[in-house]
Parts: structure tokens; C-alpha cells; sequence
């Protein structure tokens, strides 16, 4: 750190510490006119002081002018927190990016109470700017990363609700698929298929792909994959919904689906089920010979 550096360090946090309460008054009011934010002033207030009181340990430190509010763990998180506090209220996130940017008018209102010479006040000026736009990009970050996590948390429930895992009968379960299936959903059925074949100690799984518009080499693996799955885990399986036009596209495509039992309806996979069981069948009542 040079002598310059330290210097407009030194300037800050004596404004922070001697200024802290007209800053923290400050900013709130800047907030409160720039920003659309759903927060009380009692809760700003606390917010703007224990943030500066952050800011000014951060300046403190050894950590370069490039990344202090990253370096510093506690700014960092205390950033990170206001930023989700304000999602949870309702702040877009550029409410909450300007009512970062706000605190570069207190405090730089503050250092200018105290010194007036341009010379001294452009390198603070230049490190508030550097400082807050930091923790700006830092808040937006987090609130970016917070949707990302929502939305992937949403699509592994959306994921999981289209393909449920039906008991149909006694050992026997049912995953009837309705879309499309791609790399992320057919291992959403590989976790739920496995996962209930040995919770009801399942001996035959029907995969019904009636709901499935079309089946190309893609999808033919994705369906291998699943079948060899729950043969690993001793079950049979049975693809059911095999319709004319499936059936000759994957003859067309030259799949070779020989070694996969497949049935017309799922109705007629859960017969061959029931067979191979030995249960009583659904539809008679009758006990197949073992």
C-alpha cells in the first residue's frame, strides 16, 4: 500500500468514525428518495450502521483498493445479506444497487466537511467510487445467483412432479412419462425409479412412453440407461406405449431395443407384470401358477 493509498484510507475511516451518524442519517434519506425499497427507517438506520462499521474495519485492513468488499469476509456477507433482505422485500435489483451507490454521496458529503481542497478530495472521491461500485456488483451478483437457485430449484421440483412413480400392484411400479425426455429428466426418473424399487421392493417397473411425442436415438439411450439402472438393482423392466409410429421410427433409425421388454399399452405391460410375478391379475382374480 503507498503513502497516497494510505492516506485517503486514513481520511475515510476518520469520517466514518467521527462522522458515523450524520453518514448513516445521510444515506437513509438517499435512500429513501432514490431508491423504490420496502423497508422501515428504523431497520435502515441499523442497516447503514453496522455497514459502515464494516466499511470502515475493511479499510482498515491490509486487503488492495481493487477488492476490498470481497476480500473482507464480514463486508462481503453483510452486502450479500442486505441484498437478499431487500429481495425479500420486494426490491428489484436495481433499487437495491442504488441504494449502495447512495452511500457514495454521504460519505463523500462527509470528507468534504472536513477538507476542501480538490487535490485531496478527487483520490477520495476515486476510492469511494471504486469501493461502492464493488459492492454494488456484489449485491446485484447475489441477487442473480439467488434466482439461479431458485429456478433450478424449481425445475428439479417441475422435473420430479411430471414423472411420478406409480405403485400399480403389489412389487410392480409404473413411471408414466408425458414430454419430452432429456438428459436431466431421465435421470430424475433414474433417482425416483430406483429410490421407490427399493422402498416397495419392486420386481417389475413399467416405463409407459405413451405420453412421449417422438423417440429418437437420444431418447432410446436415455430409456437403455434407465432399463439397465433398475436391472442393476434386480428388478425387470417393461417399456410400455409403444405405438405404430414409434415403432417404426426406431426400426427406421436402426435402435436396436431387442434385449428391452416393450408392450402396446400399459395396460398390457401390467399383465405381463402380473404374470411374471405370479400374483392375482387385475383383471380375473386368478393366481398364476409360480
Amino acid at each position: 500500500m503507498n503513502a497516497s493509498d494510505a492516506a485517503v484510507r486514513d481520511r475515510l475511516t476518520t469520517a466514518i468514525r467521527e462522522r458515523g451518524d450524520e453518514i448513516a442519517d445521510r444515506w437513509v434519506q438517499l435512500q429513501q428518495e432514490r431508491a423504490a425499497i420496502g423497508i422501515d427507517e428504523g431497520e435502515l438506520r441499523e442497516e447503514a450502521d453496522a455497514l459502515l462499521v464494516l466499511l470502515g474495519g475493511a479499510l482498515n485492513s491490509d486487503h488492495g483498493m481493487e477488492s476490498v468488499v470481497d476480500a473482507h469476509h464480514e463486508l462481503r456477507d453483510a452486502v450479500m445479506e442486505l441484498s437478499l433482505r431487500r429481495e425479500r422485500s420486494g426490491a428489484t435489483p436495481t433499487a437495491t444497487s442504488l441504494a449502495i451507490l447512495a452511500l457514495k454521496d454521504a460519505l463523500l458529503e462527509a470528507v468534504e466537511r472536513d477538507n476542501h481542497d480538490p487535490r485531496e478530495l478527487f483520490p477520495a472521491a476515486l476510492t469511494i467510487n471504486r469501493l461502492l461500485d464493488e459492492a454494488a456488483a456484489l449485491s446485484f451478483n447475489a441477487y442473480v445467483e439467488r434466482r439461479e437457485e431458485i429456478i433450478q430449484r424449481q425445475s428439479r421440483q417441475l422435473l420430479e412432479l411430471s414423472t411420478p412413480v406409480v405403485h400399480l400392484w403389489r412389487r410392480i411400479l409404473a413411471v408414466p412419462l408425458i414430454g419430452t425426455l432429456d438428459t436431466a429428466r431421465t435421470q430424475v426418473v433414474m433417482e425416483n425409479l430406483l429410490q421407490a424399487i427399493q422402498t416397495h421392493d419392486a420386481r417389475v417397473a413399467i416405463i409407459d412412453i405413451t405420453g412421449v411425442p417422438t423417440v429418437d436415438t437420444a431418447v432410446a439411450q436415455h430409456l437403455m440407461q434407465t432399463v439397465n439402472a433398475v436391472r442393476l438393482m434386480g428388478a425387470d423392466c417393461f417399456i410400455s406405449g409403444v405405438r405404430p409410429s414409434i415403432a417404426q421410427t426406431i426400426a427406421q433409425l436402426g435402435i436396436d431395443l431387442s434385449t428391452i421388454l416393450t408392450r402396446a399399452t400399459l395396460a398390457d405391460a401390467l399383465a405381463a407384470a402380473v404374470d411374471m410375478t405370479g400374483q392375482d391379475s387385475p383383471a380375473t382374480g386368478t393366481t398364476k401358477n409360480r
